[in-house]
């Protein structure tokens, strides 16, 4: 709960909600956020059952990753840029994996949905175990940084998985 308090900076000023700007470093955003951005378009495009284009899975990752960093810009409460996010992805499902809208909603769901809980708890155990506080992690680019990679790690691994047994399950159907 505290890295939510810290990262929004709501304030309150008499009564009402003042949202401050989440201000990502630009390092961060090409080592951290593009690769997570990556991951999730790989996730999303195995729930979604597109092949995995490689140029195509790249492109919608770089794009939703500069579309993230440009959104925490705007003083908007948080969470709205997740919102903003699903919808992103589902069109540039829809549009660039041509898939049918419905599959296409649920796989930006599904996959935002395991973003989070992998990165809540990735960073949670980090917290736990070297005994970070929200503000070093917010604070030490480089800490940051590592502490943001082993859940992009886990949503590659969990997206070929997810490939390999929807392939084996589809193999099966046919015997």
């Amino acid at each position: 709960m505290r890295i939510r308090q810290l990262l929004c900076e709501i304030i309150e000023e008499k009564g009402k909600k003042v949202v401050s700007t989440i201000k990502i470093p630009l390092i961060v955003l090409l080592l951290q956020g593009i690769p997570e951005s990556v991951a999730v378009a790989t996730l999303a495009f195995v729930i979604a059952r597109i092949p995995l284009k490689w140029n195509k899975v790249l492109l919608i990752g770089i794009v939703l990753a500069f579309c993230a960093y440009v959104i925490r810009l705007f003083p908007i409460p948080f969470g709205i840029h997740t919102i903003l996010l699903i919808l992103l992805l589902f069109i540039f499902l829809t549009g660039l994996g041509k898939r049918d809208i419905g599959l296409s909603f649920f796989a930006s769901l599904v996959t935002i949905l395991v973003l989070g809980i992998l990165e809540y708890n990735c960073m949670s155990l980090f917290m736990l175990f070297f005994g970070f506080t929200p503000e070093t992690l917010f604070n030490n680019l480089v800490i940051r940084i590592v502490v943001g990679e082993p859940h992009v790690l886990l949503l590659f691994i969990s997206a070929f998985l997810l490939k390999k047994y929807s392939k084996r399950e589809a193999v099966g159907n046919f015997n």
